[in-house]
């Protein structure tokens, strides 16, 4: 579908310059809408008058050069690896009229580790939001791909929401924690990924609500897994596959540290506290998956604020199983 340019309405964009692209053709939306009758599928008469009225045209990032990731290097020091191969993704677009296009990636990690946290933080570097599919709780591949509208309740999936009803041609789609998707022989929730993971079939993916195709092509796909033993050759073949080592223990020390800080300078309360962690503090934390350092955070300056302190002790983090059961590190 043809693009143009166009200068960025929102300062909001991390990266700098976008274009606009087309994610459906409206003669193919009226067609549709034309064949049904007067009183059948309110809903999806509904769905194509929507799409009629925002129009098909959304934004898609383009960057006019590599952007400094050096803040993402520090804060996210296990996923290097990653961020070299998105910087690589960058580096081609820049100063071309093609827009940002990134392989699909399997971030395979213990849970804990960051990896959503990752995502959110490439959506943050994008600006173009991210989509959260949960594929633990799924159970039919429609909640990717839209069900049927002969079905009662039926309606769009996540990644025509995400196009559709989002502003962006280029959004990050999360699937969280893929190898946990339940599975049986008449409802795969991962049959759709085979067409949405392939750039050329991507081009013209048809949500089975909307019947209409859509130009998925440019979406940004990111899944996690903590086993990729689940997952089908087939899915595995069409994703750059990244294992995510936990953090070293002088790694998780920084990660705690920035952490702390950004807690505190983000709150109006945060004053009443040290500028930074004591080293006993920061021993204790680094004994945590980067997914419990938050909440482990905020309890110790909870329980420091009542003792009438202003620095966190050791004893004011809550005791957790992952205290208990250290995490294994790298050394």
């Amino acid at each position: 579908m043809e693009s143009r340019s166009l200068v960025p309405r929102s300062t909001a964009f991390q990266l700098p310059i976008a274009q606009m692209r087309s994610v459906f053709e409206p003669a193919e939306v009226e067609r549709k809408l034309a064949q049904l009758s007067d009183h059948e599928h309110e809903t999806l008469r509904s769905t194509y008058q929507r799409m009629l009225e925002r129009g098909p045209e959304r934004f898609q990032v383009r960057p006019c050069g590599v952007p400094d990731m050096a803040a993402l290097y520090e804060a996210l020091p296990n996923f290097s690896e990653v961020l070299d191969d998105v910087k690589r993704h960058l580096a081609l677009c820049q100063d071309s009229r093609d827009g940002l296009e990134v392989t699909p990636m399997l971030l395979l990690g213990a849970p804990g580790i960051g990896k959503t946290h990752f995502a959110r933080q490439l959506a943050d570097l994008l600006g173009t939001g991210m989509s959260l599919v949960p594929m633990s709780s799924m159970t039919a591949g429609w909640l990717l791909s839209g069900a049927s509208s002969q079905w009662k309740g039926a309606r769009p999936g996540k990644v025509f929401e995400a196009l559709v009803e989002g502003q962006y041609a280029n959004p990050v789609i999360l699937v969280d924690e893929i190898d946990k998707a339940s599975a049986d022989a008449q409802y795969d929730p991962l049959g759709p990924l085979y067409s949405l993971l392939e750039h050329d079939t991507a081009g013209s993916f048809v949500d089975e609500f909307a019947d209409v195709p859509i130009d998925a092509s440019r979406v940004v796909w990111i899944t996690t897994a903590n086993d990729a033993r689940g997952i089908p050759q087939p899915i595995l073949n069409r994703m750059n596959v990244f294992e995510i080592e936990a953090p070293s223990p002088e790694q998780a020390r920084e990660i705690a540290r920035r952490l702390y800080r950004a807690i505190r300078n983000g709150h109006d309360w945060g004053s009443r506290f040290t500028d930074e962690p004591a080293e006993m503090l920061l021993d204790q934390l680094a004994e945590l998956p980067p997914r419990d350092m938050r909440r482990a955070l905020m309890t110790g300056f909870g329980n420091a604020r009542l003792e009438g302190r202003g620095e966190i002790q050791p004893e004011d983090l809550p005791r957790s199983n992952s205290q208990r059961h250290r995490m294994g590190f790298v050394q």
